[in-house]
């Protein structure tokens, strides 16, 4: 991991305008990213032949402990001290993170440095972080399959749990604690957990009111993370007997997914995946109903690029980790989505989910 920490930094710089000389990053998950250090604060000065991170007291020591790429220097006066190494480096044109920086921060910044260094205000850095990030290390990926692991062996607890007369505040409760007692730093997102009627709803929020049924869906999307990374996955399970539609809906979304995963390789584009799923949705009579991409990046956030969307033009490659969830929606009546996560590959992807997809329906 320390080797690869390393690299980053000069992948970085190789990834930037010949006219950068130095990069400031504050965002808390870039610099995690750059230094394998969490922290709450802290701010990274890169240039091409050194890397500095810059912390206060706070986490001094662990910093001292565990950031072995880039020099280790206790936070005092932060303008300061990055006027005295833009000095020490000759740097002249410094990039900032335009995507992630306040407009409030920039102007500090400016306000403090602008006599001795010009700004880069392009997205510059933050495209490049971006091309870094999306491109998962070997070792990304085995955080990222632990973290899936955790998520699946909550799955199957909760099996067991689900039963006429639970809540969706229940079950999402007992996702989050499964996760929490098999290793996840914490869950991913906002667990969801949603049943019946509510199910109809992409991203609705677990109510304690809302019980479990006879003949309902339970659609549960949630993930677990292990050293920062995340996973994400999303199964429907029946209670009782599904009817006949509830059925076919099931089976239409399996089958876009089905669809998407064997397109999903590296050189396809984001519409190419997203459309290979929302086409069979289209033509079982329900494209209205899959009103959201197809997928999306997963790493150290859960949202990241690339995106698997109608207008993505993104080419995918070696090592992005992608979802694909294609879901269908119909109001007053109930809801179907299923989400697994995968690797792309030189010939095709890995699939990170190994949670069974086939509808389960409990008794």
């Amino acid at each position: 991991m320390e080797r690869e920490t390393e690299q980053r930094f000069s992948a970085l710089m190789h990834h930037l305008p010949a006219s950068v000389d130095a990069a400031l990053i504050q965002s808390d998950v870039n610099r995690r990213y750059f230094t394998g250090m969490q922290s709450s604060a802290g701010t990274v000065l890169c240039f091409r032949d050194a890397a500095y991170l810059l912390i206060d007291f706070r986490y001094i020591e662990k910093a001292q402990q565990c950031v072995k790429n880039c020099t280790v220097v206790e936070l005092h006066d932060l303008y300061g001290q990055i006027q005295k190494l833009l000095e020490q480096h000759h740097a002249k044109r410094l990039a900032v993170e335009s995507m992630a920086m306040t407009l409030h921060a920039f102007s500090d910044l400016m306000h403090h440095l602008e006599r001795m260094v010009e700004f880069d205000k392009s997205d510059a850095l933050s495209r490049a972080i971006s091309d870094c990030r999306t491109v998962k290390s070997e070792d990304e990926i085995e955080k990222i399959r632990r973290a899936q692991r955790i998520a699946e062996l909550a799955f199957e607890d909760i099996l067991t749990f689900i039963q006429p007369g639970v809540s969706e505040r229940d079950i999402m409760l007992r996702l989050n604690q499964t996760m929490m007692e098999h290793g996840s730093d914490g869950e991913s997102f906002p667990t969801i957990a949603l049943t019946g009627a509510a199910t109809s709803m992409p991203h609705g929020v677990p109510m304690a009111d809302r019980l479990v049924h006879k003949g309902d869906f339970v659609l549960m999307d949630y993930g677990a993370t292990y050293d920062g990374y995340h996973s994400d996955m999303t199964r429907t399970v029946c209670v009782g007997k599904p009817s006949e539609k509830m059925q076919q809906v099931y089976d239409t979304v399996l089958e876009a997914q089905k669809q998407a995963l064997l397109v999903a390789k590296s050189g396809a584009t984001g519409r190419v995946l997203d459309k290979a799923g929302r086409e069979v949705i289209e033509a079982a009579g329900f494209g209205d109903h899959f009103g959201h991409s197809l997928g999306h990046g997963v790493g150290l956030e859960i949202h990241e690029l690339p995106n698997a969307s109608p207008g993505s033009k993104a080419v995918l490659v070696p090592g992005n980790v992608v979802t694909i969830e294609p879901g269908i929606y119909l109001p007053g009546e109930f809801g179907v989505r299923i989400e697994d996560f995968v690797v792309i590959r030189e010939g095709g992807c890995e699939n990170l989910t190994l949670a069974p997809k086939h509808l389960i329906v409990l008794d």
